[in-house]
């Protein structure tokens, strides 16, 4: 388990995460959601020790994450950033075998390389898996980066804002590959997203931030209802069921 507890980051003296405790529950998928600049990415980013919290600690399996050592930990966690830049020209397999390093140091195995190839094969990407980085779209590279963090084969998968620059179609199987590896491998996700009927269908939990602060924190069928986001967007947004899936109604919402 992961546990966050009173989390405090400030940036020129303003609370960006301001107190926040929740734990991660093993074997889920837990998305972190609210407005533009609520502290979602630099919660997860001081979750997975990108960054350091000004006080705080967070936790896994009972021991402070400064305590690990670099390579267990990142056996045990893997982190996407909102941002990747690599300053060297790479083709998408060199790039995704980037994710067995803490295993490998560099000389692939070829129990490496298995997992190097089940990725690409994942994330659909077995045909380009020979281009250049810089030779693809966006949302290529993107799918590409992802493949790494799977080819890292941890308990925990931290992804802050995926689906940037990702059509509807890999949006979705994105979403449906990360269900699938806690269901099937029962593996932790934790997910920054910005649409929330993604949360509403992908999560079990949902952890909600606003201004910093931890406003609403549970089961997903507990958040996504139109008193919760109302609290959380300042927004009223209707819910409608479909094929047992809540679907939030936003696109025409009118503020309270």
């Amino acid at each position: 388990m992961i546990e966050i507890l009173g989390l405090t980051k400030k940036f020129n003296k303003k609370p960006v995460v301001d107190d926040v405790s929740v734990s991660i529950q093993p074997g889920t998928i837990t998305s972190f959601i609210g407005p533009n600049g609520a502290g979602k990415s630099t919660l997860l980013s001081m979750v997975s020790r990108l960054l350091d919290a000004d006080t705080g600690e967070v936790l896994l399996d009972k021991n402070n994450v400064k305590k690990w050592k670099s390579t267990e930990f990142a056996k045990r966690v893997s982190i996407l950033r909102q941002a990747n830049f690599i300053n060297v020209r790479l083709t998408v397999h060199e790039l995704v075998s980037f994710g067995r390093y803490p295993y490998s140091k560099g000389r692939l195995t070829d129990e490496d390389n298995r997992y190097v190839e089940q990725a690409i094969e994942y994330m659909n990407l077995t045909e380009m898996q020979d281009q250049f980085l810089d030779e693809l779209s966006g949302g290529q590279k993107q799918r590409a980066f992802i493949a790494m963090v799977i080819a890292q084969d941890t308990d925990y998968i931290l992804l802050d804002e995926p689906l940037n620059n990702l059509d509807m179609k890999h949006s979705v199987q994105i979403m449906k590959l990360l269900r699938r590896l806690v269901d099937e491998l029962d593996k932790t996700v934790v997910i920054v997203l910005h649409d929330i009927n993604f949360a509403s269908v992908y999560s079990d939990r949902i952890v909600a931030l606003k201004n910093g602060k931890l406003v609403k924190n549970g089961p997903t069928n507990e958040i996504i209802n139109s008193e919760a986001l109302r609290e959380i967007y300042d927004m009223d947004i209707p819910i409608q069921e479909q094929d047992g899936c809540r679907i939030c109604v936003y696109f025409n919402s009118q503020t309270p």
